[in-house]
């Protein structure tokens, strides 16, 4: 791979943002065009600003180095981040859940993007077994020194989903993962290849309304949104059915909150 010239992509990375946060859409767009051809990786997730933007076509997913980089560079400072200033509850609210309809205790869990532990720490009690995936090495690192995880990768999720062959899951959390993945068969059809049948599959999502007419877009704040309908359909295209789907408010963003949904599904037996 050709080596990328650090100082031109951080300068025209600048000049992009510059010009999206002085309303120039089209100009903006065209230097987030000329990031991704210094760039091709796109470690600063330019594609998905530009889907942001209302531009060009919405990617199947976040680029895997933007995600990287993102998480790499907010490890020492997430858990302060999301739950302290953004109100992030979703780890508490998916064991709540489980525990008002009496699903558990588990004996293998599957935190996919599991961070710093978040949803790990909540749910300890009620596994036996916990294997944390993410695709940041500094978070991974941070959950580690938590020993909370019996085992620990670092991986993306779709590649560990289709690659891994080890013993199924009865339980696979994913909170806070859709917001990074547009199309979510290569999620759903890669948990219930790893699950038990009768496993259940909880994950958070952040909500589009019906009426926008599409499936999923890159919404302002360059995370995905998906419609109710859209989760609900490709769940039961990939075997599952729904147990609970309910509105939540997933975290605060600019003092709004983010409407979104937790899901609890079941891989039909």
């Amino acid at each position: 791979m050709a080596k990328i010239d650090e100082e031109a992509l951080a300068e025209a990375y600048s000049r992009a943002l510059t010009l999206e946060k002085a309303g120039n859409v089209d100009a903006a767009v065209e230097a987030y065009r000329h990031v991704l051809e210094l760039d091709p990786e796109d470690h600063g997730g330019a594609a998905v600003r530009i889907a942001a933007l209302g531009r060009g076509e919405t990617p199947p997913k976040a680029p895997d180095a933007y995600v990287e980089t993102l998480f790499d560079q907010h490890a020492e400072a997430f858990e302060d981040i999301l739950v302290e200033q953004l109100g992030y509850a979703v780890p508490m609210m998916v064991r709540q859940r489980l525990q008002a309809l009496a699903l558990g205790p588990f004996r293998r869990m599957l935190d996919l993007g599991c961070g710093t532990g978040l949803t790990g720490g909540a749910l300890r009690d009620m596994v036996g077994d916990i294997t944390g995936i993410d695709i940041s090495e500094n978070m991974v690192e941070l959950a580690h020194e938590k020993d909370l995880y019996e085992t620990l990768y670092v991986a993306e999720v779709e590649d560990f989903l289709e690659d891994n062959d080890e013993e199924a899951f009865d339980l696979i959390t994913a909170t806070d993962v859709l917001p990074y993945l547009g199309a979510l068969e290569p999620l759903f059809f890669g948990a219930a290849e790893n699950m038990v049948p009768g496993g259940i599959f909880v994950f958070s999502s952040e909500t589009l309304p019906a009426e926008d007419g599409r499936a999923y877009i890159v919404g302002p704040h360059q995370r995905f949104l998906h419609t109710e309908a859209y989760i609900r359909e490709r769940l039961e295209q990939t075997g599952f059915e729904i147990v609970e789907l309910g509105e939540i408010n997933v975290r605060m963003q600019d003092g709004e909150p983010s409407p979104g949904h937790l899901v609890i599904a079941r891989l039909k037996g």
